[in-house]
């Protein structure tokens, strides 16, 4: 156990915990530490999270216009352990089952997302903070940098991939860019950011309150009720399309089947959501698509490096869905 999880377990039991409940550690890791007691969780979010952001997303999770969409927390105060990580307390729910993939609530994940897009921005807390989804992205490709791994071409394929990206799916600002080309390459670039003003033209018509995070793990039952998404440290403004992303990466990488996909995406339309259209979903799925599976292979290839193991069959499915992507990227120029 971890320092800062004997710190919430210590915390949890003076204030919310039964003292006969069993105290079971969820989650250890530098990025979230989730600790239950009883009927009661606690999470100690990343180090560096923004208090007043937190506070909102906060807000938003208890608000009645996110009833039976996002969990509401226990209460909408916030502590703080000794290491300054802010801490939020929720219900305790019952997550997916990973041993039942064909009982995997892809319908249920969808509808939620749906409802999810369509709440009325203007009625929730504010200022509501964007949406984190690019910069997790760009977390992701600079940890696979700050390994410094041995070069190889699955390493070269997910940094092409993700060069390849526009600006706003790498979580760049335009405003404040690092990036430079030579003269050589300037029409090509005036050609992308062309590209990227009308891709930001079209995302700007269609902010939406977004997840920024969805997978399976991020929905749960509580007390036997209908399912609800949870985690809200990613929740903020942005493009709805990006929360259809990693099931869409899943299926385009062979990992999630078709007919599941079929499902989630069906029951998304049918109730109401229009982030993927009504036809073919791919012209507004494809960037943030490309994004989650350039992001999932860049930590898939980190992780696995610094625990001294090879890739699992779903990184490995991850990693060449990059290697694809990239090479797509240098037939089309």
């Amino acid at each position: 156990m971890s320092q800062t999880a004997a710190q919430l377990v210590a915390a949890l039991r003076r204030g919310r915990c039964d003292a006969t409940a069993e105290v079971i550690v969820l989650a250890d890791r530098p990025d979230a530490t989730v600790v239950r007691c009883g009927h009661v969780v606690a999470k100690a979010h990343p180090p560096g999270t923004d208090p007043a952001e937190l506070a909102v997303r906060l807000g938003v999770a208890a608000h009645p216009r996110c009833a039976g969409i996002l969990l509401p927390p226990v209460d909408d105060g916030m502590a703080a352990l000794p290491d300054g990580r802010r801490v939020t307390l929720w219900p305790y729910g019952e997550p997916v089952a990973p041993d039942a993939p064909d009982a995997a609530p892809w319908v249920e994940a969808g509808k939620l997302l749906a409802r999810l897009h369509a709440v009325p921005i203007a009625e929730l807390p504010g200022p509501l903070p964007a949406m984190r989804g690019p910069v997790k992205a760009a977390r992701a490709i600079a940890r696979l940098r700050a390994a410094a791994l041995p070069d190889s071409a699955a390493i070269r394929a997910v940094l092409h991939a993700w060069a390849g990206l526009p600006d706003w799916a790498r979580g760049v600002d335009r405003t404040d860019r690092t990036d430079r080309v030579d003269l050589d390459r300037a029409d090509s670039r005036d050609h992308r950011d062309r590209t990227d003003r009308r891709e930001r033209t079209d995302r700007q018509e269609v902010t939406r309150l977004c997840h920024g995070d969805l997978h399976l793990g991020q929905l749960i039952r509580h007390r036997a009720a209908d399912w609800v998404l949870i985690d809200i440290d990613d929740l903020g403004l942005g493009d709805p399309a990006w929360d259809l992303a990693r099931p869409a990466a899943w299926y385009a990488a062979g990992l999630l089947a078709p007919e599941d996909w079929d499902r989630f995406l069906g029951a998304y339309r049918a109730a109401g959501g229009s982030a993927a259209g009504q036809g073919d979903p791919w012209p507004r799925l494809d960037v943030p698509a490309r994004a989650l599976t350039v992001q999932t292979a860049a930590l898939a290839l980190a992780k696995a490096a610094a625990a001294g193991r090879a890739l699992d069959e779903a990184e490995e499915a991850m990693v060449e869905a990059a290697v694809r992507i990239a090479r797509y990227m240098e037939a089309v120029g």
